[in-house]
């Protein structure tokens, strides 16, 4: 049998299965049926088949009336416009990661590992997404049924999503919120995601892929998600009053901690200071750094988990100390160099958005210009001048940027929480601040020395010589940007 008169049988049975499921297929075999005998269906028409009663209609009003009595029982009402806010801000801080860091990160290696580097970006996101769904969501905002255990973690209560659903009341930390637990997870899911994608920068164009997936996975679970708990989750840290409105201690001295743990124990790339290491492609950087900036709304605006007037502050805030960072970043270079530099401009803005992230819901805009002044010229130095002291190759400056803007941006906290913007400043101390950072600083650099020699055991952490000469693009890939 020709293999023409094969495809036509399997399209005709294909078909007659889709038919069969359809909406007309009561129709239709209705057609395809013999014929009945004339006299029957006179003889007995009361045998004919009755005619179904529509079920009875329900008005809006009466769904409204259901919907406020659940409500009033549970305590609990989704607000739609927070909702839609915080769908929005969910996708702005995924996009932060793929593409925006991703990019960021791929316009500053060399030419031979561009893909290597946008790769790690896209996998962590896969890897984390998984890994938060099935353990790190439960271990970061889960309650764990003895009060001194939920001081480290939360428990396996909600492991998989257990318990996670549409028409229960959502609390966290004891305050009820107006939107969905399921959207608050997928928010939260992003943060997971972009924090060990920071750290890639520290360690780029040197790693192995498979330590990479192995370290993301361990790190996530391990660091990240208990660092969670204690600052959001109802832990040891938001308990003593620590202040961190969107992440600097969670995501930026987290990541930029445990970048530099990762760069000291590879060691330095090959060639290090003898080799033209330039960036490949500035246009990308800073197409990079312009999605970071913007998705950047999600990441603090988003964490007021509701649209309102906290949501406008943080936004406000985080579009000054941006700027402000910038500026300051590119005139001290300007001094030091003699030349402002595309570079120097995107890595300020960066230093910026890192240090404002703690403070962008408890500070006014004259702290947030301070604040992004004081990032600028701080992680300008550190990633020029404190690098060069201590000769560690932090590749892409992830504890340059992220781990000191990150430690300004949360001491500083301390000293411009303003009440008037967020009541939760009221009690503020550079000192509790400082607590804080501490207990991130040596929970992550314990926990991710020890991950690394995990991995150092079982896939092993860096790559050949040969690999790392000839690009870990083609050596680990097989694929390779195409030549102009």
């Amino acid at each position: 049998m020709s293999k023409a008169v094969w495809v036509k049988r399997i399209a005709s049975l294909a078909l007659v299965f889709f038919l069969s499921l359809s909406p007309f297929a009561p129709a239709l075999a209705q057609q395809a049926e013999p014929a009945a005998a004339p006299a029957a269906a006179v003889a007995a028409p009361e045998a004919a088949a009755p005619t179904p009663t529509p079920p009875p209609s329900v008005s809006d009003a009466e769904i409204k009336a259901a919907m406020d009595r659940i409500n009033k029982a549970t305590g609990w009402k989704t607000d739609s416009g927070d909702t839609a806010w915080m769908l929005t801000s969910t996708a702005l801080v995924l996009m932060m990661t793929i593409p925006g860091l991703a990019l960021f990160y791929g316009g500053m290696v060399r030419r031979k590992n561009v893909i290597a580097t946008v790769a790690q970006s896209f996998a962590i996101t896969c890897v984390v997404t998984i890994v938060w769904f099935v353990v790190g969501y439960a271990i970061a905002f889960g309650t764990h049924p003895n009060a001194e255990m939920n001081k480290w973690w939360g428990g396996l209560d909600k492991l998989m999503l257990n318990g996670v659903s549409m028409d229960k009341s959502y609390t966290i930390a004891g305050a009820t919120q107006t939107i969905p637990e399921y959207v608050y997870m997928m928010f939260q899911m992003t943060f997971a995601i972009i924090t060990p994608a920071l750290i890639c920068g520290a360690f780029a164009e040197r790693m192995k892929f498979s330590a990479l997936l192995l370290f993301t996975a361990l790190w996530s679970i391990i660091v990240y998600a208990p660092i969670a708990h204690w600052v959001w989750g109802g832990g040891i840290l938001g308990g003593i009053g620590v202040l961190d409105f969107a992440g600097g201690t969670v995501v930026h001295i987290n990541a930029g901690v445990a970048g530099l743990v990762c760069a000291l124990v590879l060691g330095k790339r090959k060639g290090y200071g003898h080799d033209n290491m330039a960036p490949n492609n500035l246009v990308y950087t800073m197409i990079g750094a312009s999605l970071l900036w913007v998705g950047w709304f999600g990441f603090n605006a988003g964490s007021a988990n509701a649209s309102g007037a906290l949501a406008g502050v943080a936004m406000t805030n985080t579009q000054v100390a941006t700027a402000a960072a910038a500026l300051a970043w590119m005139f001290v270079e300007w001094a030091f160099s003699k030349k402002p530099t595309m570079l120097g401009l995107a890595s300020g803005a960066v230093a910026g958005l890192v240090a404002v992230t703690p403070a962008s819901g408890f500070v006014n805009p004259t702290g947030a210009l301070i604040i992004g002044i004081a990032a600028g010229v701080g992680c300008y130095l550190s990633a020029i001048w404190l690098k060069r002291i201590f000769k560690y190759d932090d590749s892409l400056d992830a504890f340059g940027v992220h781990g000191v803007g990150g430690f300004i941006g949360a001491i500083l906290t301390g000293v411009f929480a303003d009440a008037a913007i967020n009541p939760a400043g009221k009690v503020h101390s550079p000192l509790t601040q400082l607590y804080g950072c501490l207990g991130t600083i040596a929970w992550t650099a314990v926990g991710t020395l020890v991950i690394l020699m995990i991995c150092k055991v079982t896939t092993g952490l860096r790559v050949s010589e040969d690999a790392e000469l000839e690009g870990l693009d083609m050596a680990i890939h097989g694929e390779a940007l195409h030549e102009h």
